[in-house]
């Protein structure tokens, strides 16, 4: 047996470590170890997430006035969002994906079917997709968001931090135009300093003109602890 999956059976097994460690993965059906059974095995997995957040996560969750998920459906609420997302956003050039060791997810929206060259007006025809994304983090109101925007090394670092700033507020005010509450959402443009490939060619430059939406779902023990809980 896998050492993998000895680990993954050991988790499953110790209850002591969380009511639910274990839940299965709507995208394969596998059994994996839940994100609230991480979290109470290291203790500090959540408030890693959390203050990795834009503008602080203790404050946006009060201002945001988020329930919680219940700890032991976290894990599993967050695989049938992806799902869903992938499902729903097939076709249109958006790729949706697990981040932060499974902490969070990242919905990227490829700058080439978001934006025309040097504009900060969302295409037409990606609107549809972006109603899309906005009726799921409606549906799964218990996250907090970030909206990242970045570009490719072409042109001045202030003309692309620019750039990048005015895409990714773009796409948060458009998010909130759909009912996505203002309070959950921050966003904030890195410009060409966290490129995903090589500026040295078409294909890389591409790739790296991108607006980025992170979805961070927050467990009811997350939110206790930001008011001051146990």
């Amino acid at each position: 047996m896998k050492l993998g999956r000895v680990v993954l059976s050991a988790l499953c097994t110790v209850s002591l470590v969380a009511t639910s460690a274990c839940v299965t993965d709507p995208n394969t059906g596998h059994k994996k170890v839940s994100r609230t059974a991480i979290g109470a095995t290291a203790g500090v997995v959540g408030g890693l997430v959390i203050g990795g957040l834009l503008g602080g996560g203790t404050g946006r969750i009060i201002g945001a006035g988020i329930g919680g998920v219940i700890g032991g459906s976290i894990g599993y609420t967050m695989d049938k969002q992806i799902k869903e997302l992938k499902e729903q956003t097939a076709g249109s050039g958006v790729d949706v994906k697990a981040v932060d060791d499974g902490q969070a997810i990242l919905v990227n929206l490829p700058n080439g079917v978001t934006f025309d060259t040097d504009s900060t007006l969302i295409k037409p025809g990606f609107r549809d997709t972006l109603d899309t994304v906005a009726a799921s983090l409606n549906k799964f109101p218990n996250s907090l968001i970030d909206v990242y925007g970045h570009t490719d090394s072409t042109g001045s670092d202030a003309y692309n931090q620019t750039l990048s700033e005015n895409r990714a507020r773009v796409v948060a005010d458009y998010l909130v135009s759909k009912g996505v509450s203002q309070a959950r959402i921050r966003s904030t443009g890195f410009g060409k300093t966290q490129p995903v490939a090589s500026n040295d060619t078409p294909e890389g430059r591409a790739a790296n003109r991108r607006v980025e939406i992170k979805i961070v779902p927050i467990s009811q023990e997350e939110v206790a602890r930001a008011r001051g809980g146990s």
